[in-house]
């Protein structure tokens, strides 16, 4: 099975089609590839209010319900590489520096 046309968007950093869909777990939102593989860790399935669920295929439930589809997470799967936070070089300063205070001496 996969997931209606209206639910899939376009990777900004590799222009791979992708779905977003919520974690059982924590309800948090997770880029899911498009298409269906074998090889995917996570079965999605569409809710009857049109949202995607993901979970993660474990030992403990190993198994494809009907209703899902096997996937892979896009975060395994992107051929841009994430963006990096920091350059780790020397940066501009700006403001004041703090000085560490001095109590009076009486």
């Amino acid at each position: 099975m996969k997931p209606s046309t209206s639910l899939i968007t376009i990777c900004r950093r590799c222009n791979a089609r992708i779905c977003w869909a919520l974690t059982t777990a924590h309800g948090r939102r997770q880029p899911v590839d498009a298409e269906p593989t074998e090889a995917g860790n996570l079965a999605v399935m569409q809710a009857a209010d049109g949202v995607l669920y993901v979970r993660s295929i474990t030992a403990a439930r190993p198994d494809i319900r009907p209703g899902e589809w096997q996937a892979m997470p896009h975060h395994a799967t992107c051929s841009s590489p994430p963006p990096r936070r920091s350059s780790g070089g020397q940066r501009a300063r700006s403001g004041v520096r703090p000085v560490p205070w001095q109590g009076r001496q009486s």
